[in-house]
């Protein structure tokens, strides 16, 4: 069984896609029609637009997701996944790839939630950070001892690495008490705001209402979902727990580790640097067989 992958913020890169553009009419149309949809050219700023201009949520999400969208309709007949998943923002890229999403409603769902997730980043000053070299249950633990502050395991990406979500206040707790009992690393990121944690609810209940106006299909194949790390392909199911997505955490280790037990055998990363969730599966199981669109 090939699962394909799509990952979220991070995977964006310098020019990304530009190549793509310049040499294929069909990712040259889906460019266009992106630019068209979102009302600006989306396109010029992964082409031409700094590192910095890249970071900017609104930014940032768009791109990887029409970069991943391209990239797995130029697979063509290949692109013939058993399963797919996303990482956080990647799986909105995946339910699209898989036919449970049309390419514009994503898209506009996509800008939706970047722009709902930086109005709640400028509410409340909040951040995240990544715990390296800790279990999961100790670094649970250490946020739950926390009861003064918000602060919550936010991205479960692969043993021994779990990315904490929370108040500036919060986070900065926690990233003491985890170097306290042992972590390799304890590195305050440098992200616009704490995703996958309550203070995403205002977001949240912005992107509930475009979501559930949204039409869903069922799938051309199991989706496998953040907010449980399980196959869904019913659509109320899929629309409901990506409702859920933004303020619960990313369960990328229990995702990977499920998808393996149900049979799959090899893993395809699509868009982006094409690197990032490669490594998380070589870090959860280096037997299986990874590769990048």
């Amino acid at each position: 069984m090939k699962a394909y992958v799509f990952p979220g913020q991070g995977a964006q890169f310098v020019s990304m896609g530009k190549d793509l553009y310049d040499t294929n009419s069909q990712a040259r149309d889906l460019f266009e029609q992106a630019n068209g949809i979102l009302g600006f050219s989306l396109s010029d700023v992964m082409f031409n637009g700094t590192e910095e201009d890249l970071k900017q949520t609104r930014i940032t999400q768009p791109a990887i997701f029409l970069h991943s969208i391209i990239k797995a309709r130029l697979a063509g007949a290949d692109f013939q996944p058993d399963a797919v998943a996303g990482h956080s923002l990647g799986e909105f890229s995946a339910l699209v790839a898989a036919g449970a999403l049309g390419f514009e409603a994503g898209l506009s769902l996509v800008y939706q939630r970047a722009q709902a997730m930086q109005k709640a980043c400028e509410l409340q000053p909040s951040t995240m950070a990544a715990i390296l070299g800790l279990s999961d249950e100790a670094v649970e633990e250490i946020c739950a001892s926390i009861s003064d502050d918000i602060v919550v395991p936010a991205n479960y990406n692969c043993p021994g690495q779990l990315v904490i979500s929370g108040t500036i206040s919060g986070i900065e707790k926690a990233v003491a008490k985890c170097q306290e009992a042992g972590a390799l690393k304890a590195i305050v990121l440098q992200v616009g705001g704490a995703f996958h944690s309550p203070l995403m609810q205002p977001a949240q209940d912005e992107l509930a209402a475009a979501i559930a106006q949204t039409p869903f299909q069922r799938p051309l194949c199991p989706v496998y979902q953040n907010v449980h790390a399980l196959a869904e392909q019913d659509p109320q199911a899929i629309q409901a727990n990506l409702i859920k997505q933004l303020t619960a955490p990313v369960r990328w280790t229990q995702t990977m580790q499920n998808m393996i037990a149900a049979g799959v055998s090899s893993f395809t990363e699509v868009g982006g640097t094409g690197k990032v969730l490669q490594g998380m599966v070589k870090k959860i199981d280096r037997a299986f067989p990874t590769s990048a669109i």
